[in-house]
């Protein structure tokens, strides 16, 4: 029993990574925070594919509240596993560096970097008792190139990409992957203020990218055939930045 925990996964490109690690055999824990209407229809979603689906509902960034959910589960379900941690929430508060305010910035770094943190520490643990496991980051452009009016977003996403090869060194002789996806311009509600039209011109492939095709790249990383790669972040940006 197999299971996959997508964080941020209720919308966007965390539901389109729910959908096609189920369509891969894997259980899937949704965790989302709000959205209960949404998350419902994910579930269905997911079950609808043969697997099992659980919604787990706690916020990232509280780690009493991430204890109270994921070690929990761990502890309660000792015939299942959690082979697979996909890291995708987060959120954006763009600004000017200068108009940034404290809550902002803090709120951020908090999903983004302490939401890694919280959440992965539980799951490592268990992935190095059973010598095994896919640890899968969702970054950003942001974290690679630096965005003007993303200060705070950049340095969120580019701290977890040093995370990312940082922990890949550590559990690696444990069979366990890390490694990081960077989308750039992705059609999700993160993106519905940005003019496609305005921007695209930017990418070479002329458009913006589907949560689906982020979606295929983090089942690559999930799957037998990325057993030799770690330490790697992946962009899916349509040429944009590499």
């Amino acid at each position: 029993m197999e299971y996959a925990l997508v964080t941020g996964a209720s919308r966007g490109i965390g539901k389109a990574i729910c959908l096609r690690l189920a369509d891969m055999g894997y259980n899937i824990i949704i965790n989302y925070t709000s959205n209960d209407e949404e998350a419902l229809k994910t579930q269905e979603l997911v079950k609808a594919k043969g697997v099992d689906a659980v919604l787990m509902k706690f916020d990232v960034s509280v780690m009493a509240d991430v204890d109270a959910h994921v070690e929990k589960w761990i502890d309660n379900n000792k015939d299942k596993s959690i082979a697979v941690l996909v890291n995708n929430a987060g959120i954006r508060r763009d600004n000017l560096m200068v108009f940034i305010n404290p809550d902002d910035w803090h709120r951020v770094m908090d999903i983004t970097v302490d939401g890694f943190y919280n959440v992965t520490r539980h799951v490592v643990k268990h992935m190095l008792g059973k010598r095994k496991g896919r640890i899968i980051n969702i970054v950003s452009l942001s974290g690679l190139k630096g965005m003007p009016g993303q200060t705070n977003y950049s340095a969120s996403k580019g701290a977890v990409i040093a995370a990312t090869k940082a922990l890949a060194q550590e559990v690696g002789k444990r069979g366990i992957t890390v490694n990081a996806v960077a989308p750039g311009f992705i059609k999700t509600d993160m993106t519905q203020e940005i003019n496609e039209a305005d921007y695209k011109a930017m990418v070479p492939m002329q458009r913006f990218g589907e949560p689906e095709e982020v979606a295929g790249v983090v089942a690559f990383l999930a799957g037998k055939d990325s057993s030799y790669v770690t330490g790697q972040v992946i962009s899916v940006n349509g040429g944009l930045y590499s």
